[in-house]
């Protein structure tokens, strides 16, 4: 039996460009959120509440890589000369390329799941493969974003000042060892904390998937959860409306409910 196609997606013109609004409180509010997990983090330490610094780091990770999503796929207003510095600032708060992040992640959604996807290639691995590739999927994404911008050097300055800078922190740190060991924690906590990439932001959203956009990726709703990470466990809706700025995909699942029925997709449900 022939098996039935998906219903059309219908264009975000009709679904509500009120979905791709960003104010400037929320614009600065997103953007400004990995900063002031640092700010915790140097209270943390001030304060001696070193059993707090882990889960800190853990909610800088979040806000970075969510305000980082949003600034890749132009969704939060910001200019050209904006955008750059917004991917470097952000990107140099855990030690990692925001230029690098641009260019893998842009090309994960023109292709996936096709050949040519760095990115991407987490899902087609064991969970146990995933879990061993995350101490060096970030070098592998930023020498194959440095490859493909051999024509861009204003590109490749940018992905040279962000290989820089973990350099440059962990030469401070070391010299500041004997006065805190503070640079030393957070170093460690943001370098060992990114190997987590490949098994929570491709394999589990993306494993076992299917040949259409509806069966790529998943959606998950809750009431804990989607908001701990800020939304980004909407994968699915964001997969099909990229433009679409994090904070409105909640929004954005509402109104394609109605489509998901029709086409059997299964939410997956967590607390």
């Amino acid at each position: 039996m022939q098996a039935l196609a998906e219903p059309a997606l219908p264009p975000l013109a009709v679904l509500g460009g009120d979905l791709l609004v960003t104010g400037r409180r929320r614009r600065w509010f997103a953007l400004g959120r990995p900063f002031v997990g640092v700010l915790l983090f140097v209270l943390a330490v001030r304060f001696e509440l070193w059993w707090a610094t882990p889960t800190i780091v853990f909610l800088i990770f979040i806000a970075v890589v969510t305000g980082t999503h949003d600034v890749v796929h132009s969704a939060v207003g910001l200019g050209r000369r904006q955008t750059e510095w917004a991917l470097f600032l952000l990107g140099a708060v855990l030690f990692e390329s925001g230029h690098a992040y641009r260019c893998s992640h842009l090309q994960h959604h023109h292709v996936f799941p096709g050949p040519d996807d760095p990115e991407g290639d987490p899902a087609r691995m064991t969970l146990w493969g995933a879990v061993r590739y995350g101490p060096v999927m970030l070098p592998v994404l930023w020498w194959w974003a440095f490859r493909r911008n051999a024509s861009r050097p204003e590109q490749r300055g940018w992905l040279l000042l962000e290989a820089l800078w973990p350099v440059v922190f962990a030469v401070l740190s070391t010299l500041a060892f004997r006065q805190t060991l503070a640079l030393t924690l957070y170093l460690v906590l943001a370098v060992t904390g990114s190997w987590v990439y490949p098994l929570l932001t491709v394999y589990l959203p993306h494993h076992g998937y299917g040949p259409t956009p509806l069966t790529q990726t998943r959606t998950l709703r809750g009431w804990l959860i989607p908001h701990l990470f800020l939304e980004l466990t909407y994968h699915l809706e964001h997969h099909l409306y990229p433009s679409v700025p994090s904070h409105q995909l909640p929004a954005l699942s509402r109104r394609l409910e109605p489509l998901f029925r029709e086409a059997g997709v299964q939410p997956i449900v967590v607390p």
